[in-house]
C-alpha cells in the first residue's frame, strides 16, 4: 500500500470480511486476532484485484517495511530525517543495517539507496508538477545539499534536467508502486 486511498481500500476489504483491523499502515495490517486460513486465502481474492497481495514470509515482510519506511519518510514526512538512512531503518526495523541492505539488494536487484533516490527524484516530479515552489525551495526540503546536486541526480535519474522535465507536456511520473 502506498497512499492514503490504498489503506482505505485494504480496511474496507479487511472489514467486509468481519475482519477489524486495528492498525492500517502502509504495507501492514495489525489484527486483534489472527485469521483462519480461510480468512486469508478470501482475503488474498478480495484484495488481488486492486494490486494488492498478502505478504506470508518474514523476509518479504521486511522488504515491504523497508518500503514503506522510504516512501513515509519521501512522500508524507513533513521535516527531512535528523539522521542518515541506514540508521533511521535500523532503528525503525531493530535489524542491522548491513543485513537489512544485503537482503533487499538480493530480493530486489537494487540498493536500498537506489531505491530511496528514485523515490526521491518521484517527489521532486510532484512538486515540480505542482508548481508551487521554487527548486531551491524543493532542494531544501528534501534535503538536498544543494539545488545543482538535486538537478545532477534528477538529469542522472530522468534524462532531463528538472526545467526541461518541467516544462514537457506529457509528465512522466510513475505511480509510487511502480518505483
Amino acid at each position: 500500500m502506498v497512499c492514503n486511498r490504498c489503506k482505505m481500500v485494504v480496511k474496507s476489504e479487511f472489514q467486509k470480511l468481519g475482519l477489524n483491523p486495528l492498525t492500517v499502515e502502509l504495507g501492514e495490517v495489525e489484527l486483534a486476532e489472527a485469521p483462519t486460513k480461510e480468512e486469508l486465502e478470501a482475503l488474498r481474492g478480495m484484495l488481488q484485484p486492486f494490486g494488492f497481495s498478502l505478504i506470508d514470509n518474514k523476509k518479504s515482510q521486511i522488504i515491504e517495511r523497508i518500503k514503506s519506511l522510504i516512501i513515509n519518510v519521501v512522500h508524507y514526512q513533513p521535516s527531512p530525517l535528523k539522521t542518515n538512512l541506514s540508521d533511521y531503518l535500523s532503528s525503525e526495523l531493530h535489524l542491522d543495517y548491513t543485513y537489512i541492505s544485503n537482503l533487499f539488494a538480493t530480493v530486489e536487484g537494487t540498493t536500498i539507496e537506489h531505491y530511496y533516490i528514485t523515490q526521491r527524484i518521484e517527489r521532486v516530479k510532484e512538486l515540480l508538477i505542482y508548481d508551487e515552489m521554487t527548486l531551491s525551495e524543493i532542494a531544501y526540503n528534501l534535503n538536498y545539499s544543494s539545488v545543482a546536486y538535486l538537478s545532477n541526480q534528477f538529469k542522472k535519474v530522468t534524462g532531463f534536467t528538472p526545467t526541461y522535465f518541467k516544462q514537457l507536456k506529457e509528465n512522466k511520473r510513475k505511480t509510487l508502486d511502480e518505483v
